[in-house]
């Protein structure tokens, strides 16, 4: 997929307001069709492709944290119709809702840009 550093969150399509992370995921020359279409097979939910975000350093101490950061995370919105049936599904793929993701990631030194904490609003 393409990669794109972006200053502001892509807008969530009506109808899919549950949106989830899956962290250490990278889905190299897959298209966002592909990546919806094996949601679909794999997990039988409807998805939208948001965006991939490569993590910051973790800080501690006011100083980055050697070996932390760089972890490449999926952003993807599941269809409202979907959400009860992927709760457990998901799991086992290590993919999180969004307010759990974000659970431990505290200012002013968080792994994402400011802005993600916006899709919590979805």
């Amino acid at each position: 997929m393409e990669k794109v550093t972006r200053v502001k969150n892509v807008k969530v399509k009506e109808g899919f307001s549950q949106v989830c992370v899956w962290p250490g995921i990278l889905f190299g020359d897959a298209t966002v069709s592909e990546f919806e279409i094996f949601m679909l097979n794999n997990y039988s939910v409807r998805v939208q492709y948001l965006e991939e975000i490569k993590t910051k350093p973790d800080v501690a101490n006011g100083k980055p944290v050697i070996n932390t950061g760089g972890r490449n995370d999926l952003f993807f919105a599941v269809k409202n119709d979907d959400v009860d049936k992927f709760a457990t599904s998901r799991l086992l793929a290590g993919i999180e809702w969004i307010e759990d993701a974000l659970e431990v990631v505290n200012y002013p030194s968080p792994i994402y840009p400011k802005r993600v904490f916006d899709y919590r609003a979805c």
